[in-house]
């Protein structure tokens, strides 16, 4: 079971920002969006990725002029990254040990899609289910 696999019924739609939006900006798409996280894309590159996670840290220490920043002040600067062929438990280990929700998916330096640790655990209940009925199959036969 692959990353390929689930991008292949999610799509390859990916929300992004670039580093110099500002805070703000970023706010408005993440509500616009309803989603927790947006890929930091430059000229074609995945620079960073930011979450709901980051800006409620941020706050924490310093709410002065917070949405006029721009989001390279937040985003997680290189992050790691999966590609379609990694299998969807190598995809789990990266989230897993990096302590983070949601994975950009990258083949030749280009942003193809993004995968969330919801994405992988619906595609591991899929995958057992599968397992499942193909053992109760075997059985009744």
């Amino acid at each position: 079971m692959f990353v390929e696999s689930i991008l292949t019924i999610k799509g390859s739609d990916v929300v992004t920002v670039r580093s110099d939006s500002t805070i703000g900006d970023l706010i408005a798409t993440l509500a616009r969006h309803n989603i927790g996280a947006v890929v930091v894309v430059d000229n074609g590159k995945v620079e960073g990725i930011i979450s709901e996670r980051d800006i409620v840290r941020h706050l924490a220490g310093s709410a002065e002029g917070f949405r006029a920043k721009p989001v390279s002040t937040l985003m997680t600067r290189a992050p790691k990254t999966c590609t379609k062929s990694d299998t969807v438990d190598q995809a789990m280990n990266i989230m897993s040990q990096g302590r983070f929700r949601h994975l950009p998916v990258v083949e030749n330096g280009q942003l193809i899609g993004i995968i969330s640790i919801g994405d992988v655990v619906k595609r591991k209940i899929e995958e057992a289910e599968q397992e499942a009925g193909a053992l109760r199959e075997y059985i009744a036969s």
